[in-house]
């Protein structure tokens, strides 16, 4: 199925690492529970690394989309029409806006472990936040993305995806 230049979906996983480091949470808790014996180190062992392996799973559950014209990333919802031109950071910049350059008023989907990111400008004056940035492995896809949604919006009709 080919998609339209202003679709764009994007999860942001979490590296393999941390999955390594979830099994190894799940067999020090096995550790843990050696001295009560077979079966509290085997409940250890599976509640464990099921606890960590869930909070790696929903950390690395944020998306990134441009469907039907809206920009969905994390809990936030804006129409392109209420976007500027879309930034490319790459690594060093996008470090910049994660600390010293950032706004506390700004909404950001970031993950440390993904280098490159987007800025995009809120525009809507009615809107407090003054960007959203957003951390992509694919920031060239996400700019398009939102740059043709940004452009069948404000020429009237929708992007299907």
């Amino acid at each position: 199925m080919q998609l339209s230049p202003a679709h764009h979906d994007e999860r942001l996983t979490a590296p393999r690492s941390w999955w390594g480091i979830a099994a190894l949470t799940g067999l020090a808790c096995a550790l843990m529970l050696l001295p009560l014996g077979g079966l509290p180190l085997l409940a250890g062992l599976i509640g464990g690394t099921a606890l960590a392996g869930t909070l790696v799973s929903s950390y690395g559950s944020a998306r990134v989309r441009v469907v039907n014209g809206v920009l969905a990333a994390g809990d936030a919802r804006i129409p392109a029409t209420a976007l500027g031109e879309p930034e490319i950071l790459d690594a060093e910049e996008a470090r910049a806006w994660r600390t010293h350059k950032a706004d506390t008023r700004a909404y950001m989907v970031m993950r440390s472990y993904v280098p490159t990111a987007v800025r995009v400008e809120v525009t809507d004056p009615a809107d407090p936040t003054p960007y959203v940035y957003l951390s992509t492995r694919e920031p060239e896809a996400l700019r398009a993305a939102i740059l043709a949604a940004r452009s069948s919006s404000s020429a009237g009709g929708t992007s299907q995806p």
